[in-house]
């Protein structure tokens, strides 16, 4: 399961032999986790950091309404919130979407590799700036987009990132999401949501069957929703190129 996580910190930075040993003795023991139960709550004294290793996940708040809005979905190799143990408590609360198995990593852990590995820690940076641009582009999906569109973006993002971390095949990907998760994300009633994944379904982008979706013609669904993967930043290679300069390198005192 430790794959999920290395495959995703190499998507930012070229890791060493090392640099996975490292990796795979951060997560020594997982713990599974049922659907729908909250890892950490709103308020809560954040000691660890949470990594989804497999399954899917999500941060959310609750309106003095009742109302749910989810900030962000987590999926395998995912840290929810790599620097939360900053924090004298949470703002705002984790649970699964679906039966997750998730390591609790404490603070030192995070001391140690920043201290002694730069390459995950520049990794680690790009992990969280790119949650960051994900959370720009879900403000933009909210404000700027119709709402078929809205869904159809969030669908060519969990496809491409769940490419990166090998959990996609053939363009199909776990899909355990309910109306009710979509609809809290994405600003719709449970309604347009149906109505939305019919369209799709009609226009022949999308197969959804057996919480498994299926995106027929990728190229088609991006275009429909104006989707663009540059936020994402996978397969980063401006550090590396920049090391490989050794005019650059002897500058920098390499």
């Amino acid at each position: 399961m430790q794959d999920a996580l290395i495959r995703k910190l190499e998507s930012y930075e070229a890791l060493s032999k090392q640099d996975h040993k490292v990796l795979t003795a951060l997560v020594p023991k997982l713990r599974h986790v049922g659907p729908r139960v909250d890892l950490i709550s709103e308020g809560d004294p954040p000691e660890h950091v949470h990594l989804i290793l497999d399954g899917f996940a999500c941060r959310y708040k609750i309106l003095p309404s009742g109302q749910r809005q989810i900030m962000a979905f987590l999926v395998p190799g995912d840290f929810c919130d790599l620097n939360v143990f900053i924090l004298d408590e949470m703002d705002h609360c984790i649970g699964t979407i679906s039966a997750c198995q998730v390591a609790d990593i404490p603070r030192h852990a995070f001391d140690v590799i920043t201290e002694s590995h730069p390459h995950i820690t520049r990794a680690l940076w790009w992990c969280a700036l790119v949650d960051e641009a994900v959370l720009r582009e879900w403000l933009v999906n909210i404000g700027g987009r119709q709402a078929n569109q809205r869904i159809a973006h969030l669908l060519c993002e969990l496809l491409m990132r769940l490419q990166a971390v090998g959990c996609a095949s053939d363009n199909t990907y776990p899909f355990p999401f309910k109306q009710s998760d979509i609809a809290d994300c994405m600003g719709l009633s449970e309604v347009h949501v149906n109505r939305t994944l019919r369209e799709l379904r009609s226009l022949g982008l999308i197969t959804l069957k057996k919480r498994s979706l299926t995106i027929h013609d990728v190229e088609a669904l991006k275009a429909f929703s104006g989707f663009t993967a540059n936020y994402l930043h996978l397969k980063n290679g401006r550090w590396s190129e920049r090391r490989s300069v050794p005019w650059l390198v002897q500058a920098q005192g390499g």
